[in-house]
């Protein structure tokens, strides 16, 4: 007698208590239009309010992201006092009495001479223009190319020579007012927001370690100190490669008698910031604005600022970048050209760091995981 092959009831009850809802297929939302459409509206405002709010503040993560790396900087030099037996309360101390006294004195030899000269600047420009006019370069180029250049140079005179387009430039005295007041604001906020950054850092790095895995924290924790390490002392390294630059090319203009040696020097500063392509952009800058005083003048700052950019090249940045992680050329030109057209000048001097950063965990995690598949 062959046995009966009924179905188990209870193989049925434990079929029909399972959650077979991965089994449906991809369409069935389609069944109910309007939920679907009600949840991915709401995702979509969602992203857009997350952006707007991201956009709101983009002045505050600017602020924050310039104290982290301000105290990523400074931190180097609190932790070689420390070394010499002070605390760490005391060493920030020293370092930001230190900072702000560098701070102060640098406006008040700046501050005066650079208005001046901005001043004396904007007045000569139409001096200039009328040099450039009657030069027998521009002449010749009229006699050859008909006399457009020309008209083009006494439009720029008549330009300058009106003082309402000299204040709608600024977008008039009240905003520019406004855009200084927003400045010293935002220099205060950065640096007591970078005070408070320097006294954490250890709690910081702490706090991010034990965000990981335990078997996992060794690592993250050497490699947290690689990057700050490397991030910190490219930082103050770049001020100090900046501080040289300005300095010499201060020495170097005030010797050829350029009128605007101190707001060139000031320019220097800030551009030669940028890697790689600074010193490049400042001494094209500064050339042409000696040669227009002066082509003698001119001619001798570009031998001598191009002899002085192969000994930065060769000599100083070497020493000065000793400590940091080396990146590719190719790697530094795309961060810079990335970071300075995402955040200007900010982001062309985090490029750098931030990539190296980038290349140093690709080199300790991924790649080693990698490997190690068969």
């Amino acid at each position: 007698m062959s046995r009966s092959t009924r179905p188990d009831p209870s193989a049925d009850g434990a079929n029909a208590g399972e959650d077979t809802s991965h089994d449906r297929p991809m369409w069935w939302a389609f069944a109910r239009p309007y939920a679907a459409g009600f949840f991915l509206t709401l995702g979509g405002l969602t992203a857009i309010l997350l952006g707007m709010a991201l956009s709101n503040l983009s002045t505050v993560l600017i602020y924050i992201a310039i104290a982290l790396f301000i105290a990523l900087a400074l931190d180097p030099l609190v932790r070689m006092l420390m070394r010499r037996g002070l605390s760490r309360a005391w060493s920030i101390v020293i370092v930001f009495g230190g900072l702000a006294i560098v701070l102060v004195g640098a406006l008040w030899l700046l501050i005066p001479p650079v208005v001046r000269q901005v001043e004396q600047f904007v007045t000569d420009i139409p001096r200039f223009v009328n040099e450039l006019i009657n030069s027998d370069a521009v002449k010749w180029v009229e006699a050859n190319f008909g006399d457009s250049l020309g008209d083009i140079l006494k439009e720029v005179q008549s330009f300058f020579t009106n003082p309402a387009n000299l204040t709608a430039i600024g977008g008039g005295l009240l905003q520019v007012g406004v855009t200084v007041a927003t400045a010293i604001s935002g220099a205060i906020i950065v640096l007591v927001l970078s005070l408070y950054f320097l006294a954490s850092l250890p709690a910081m790095k702490n706090s991010l370690v034990r965000l990981t895995p335990a078997r996992n924290r060794e690592t993250v924790s050497q490699m947290t100190g690689e990057i700050t390490d490397s991030v910190g002392g490219y930082l103050s390294g770049m001020v100090v490669l900046a501080m040289i630059n300005a300095v010499f090319a201060f020495i170097v203009l005030t010797i050829v008698q350029q009128p605007f040696a101190a707001l060139l020097a000031a320019l220097a500063f800030g551009i030669t910031l940028i890697p790689l392509v600074g010193s490049v952009l400042f001494w094209g800058t500064a050339t042409v604005f000696t040669l227009i005083v002066d082509p003698t003048s001119g001619l001798i700052f570009a031998i001598v600022y191009l002899i002085y950019m192969q000994l930065e090249a060769y000599v100083l940045t070497p020493r000065v970048m000793s400590r940091t992680i080396s990146v590719p050329g190719s790697l530094v030109v795309i961060g810079a050209l990335v970071g300075g057209t995402l955040l200007g000048l900010l982001g062309a001097l985090v490029a750098i760091p931030v990539t190296a950063s980038l290349l140093l965990i690709v080199k300790q995690i991924i790649i080693p995981r990698q490997d190690a598949k068969k």
